[in-house]
């Protein structure tokens, strides 16, 4: 068999590599931030909520980017799309179930 339909180089290998360290490097540093943040009580209850939030909205995007390779590239970018549509119908039903329970709960009362 011949590798006609293979369309990967030694290139593409290299720096597939490369994207997935540079995003454990990133993973692994922002979870050792808020961790420290935490454990060592060096800052105010507020501000140790506000680093521990945007260090994982900061991952999310971490992660997205570099694991999950979601980007607007041309590539990409129905990927991306996809991904998005699935999210917001995610957050849809599940804020939609807890405002319909809430307010279930509320007649209830």
């Amino acid at each position: 068999m011949s590798n006609a339909h293979s369309s990967h180089g030694e290139g593409d290998f290299a720096a597939s590599v490369k994207s997935y360290f540079v995003g454990f490097v990133l993973s692994v540093v922002l979870t050792g931030i808020p961790f420290w943040s935490v454990m060592t009580h060096s800052f105010t209850h507020d501000t140790t909520l506000w680093i521990v939030v945007v260090a994982a909205i900061v991952q999310i995007v971490v992660h997205l980017k570099y694991f999950l390779h979601l980007d607007f590239s041309k590539e990409g970018r129905i990927n991306t799309f996809s991904f998005l549509f699935t999210a917001l119908i995610i957050v849809m039903v599940v804020g939609l179930s807890v405002w319909i329970i809430y307010a279930a709960n509320e007649l209830m009362m």
